[in-house]
């Protein structure tokens, strides 16, 4: 068992439990984006508040939920104690940094990137998900269901410049955070190989630059749709 807990707290294993957290992490995005896309639909948001009732009352999703905000700290944890350790292994920062001619600077900066994301995970929870539990939001009925208008609250807010700017920055960050982030995930976990290094490589700054730009595009549609 001692080799367990020796693996997990060393550099190696900390790396492994970032780049596993990560990938479901990525996996978990894909999922969020199809649901948020229910957002589009010209439909006065029937779609979307299906979606959100099914979300929030699906015991299994209830569980894969959980499991997500687990993943989502544990990523977030493990980063800072490894950002820590490297600022103690060395504390005097280089004039140029290593490898500068050959990285990209968010690939020098996923810690800070990781943190603004962090910051807007928050914001994003407070503003939906403790409103939906907690707050006052209007009630509708879909398919003789009496659920929450979660549609009416997400497009209201988008109606605000300052929040749908605000979303689609943060969308810039996240394409920046995943665009290192994809790759370094299999070279942690050892998938890397020079006859695959290419295709990984391709697939995640593919990714890193649809998705986000996916959930960017619908606060500017909401907030364009309420210009009228």
């Amino acid at each position: 068992m001692s080799w367990i807990i020796n693996t997990l707290t060393s550099t190696i294993g900390r790396k492994v439990i970032m780049a596993l957290t990560g990938l479901f992490l990525i996996l978990f995005l894909a999922v969020h984006l199809a649901g948020n896309l229910q957002l589009l639909h010209n439909d006065g948001g029937e779609a979307f508040n299906k979606y959100s009732y099914f979300m929030a009352h699906n015991p299994l999703i209830q569980v894969v939920s959980k499991g997500n905000f687990f993943f989502i700290f544990l990523h977030i944890f493990v980063s800072i104690t490894l950002y820590v350790r490297n600022k103690k292994a060395r504390p005097i920062g280089y004039k140029v940094s290593a490898g500068s001619t050959n990285s990209t600077w968010s690939s020098r900066s996923m810690t800070l990137l990781g943190t603004f994301i962090l910051v807007f995970i928050l914001l994003h929870l407070y503003g939906y998900w403790f409103n939906l539990k907690f707050g006052e939001v209007a009630m509708t009925t879909v398919d003789g269901i009496s659920m929450h208008n979660a549609y009416a609250l997400v497009a209201n807010s988008y109606q605000n410049p300052g929040i749908a700017g605000f979303y689609v920055f943060s969308m810039i960050i996240l394409a920046l955070h995943l665009w290192h982030g994809f790759a370094s995930a299999f070279q942690s976990l050892g998938l890397n190989h020079p006859k695959y290094n290419g295709i990984i490589s391709g697939l995640g700054k593919l990714y890193a630059i649809v998705v986000p730009a996916l959930f960017a595009i619908i606060p500017i549609l909401l907030y364009l749709k309420s210009l009228g």
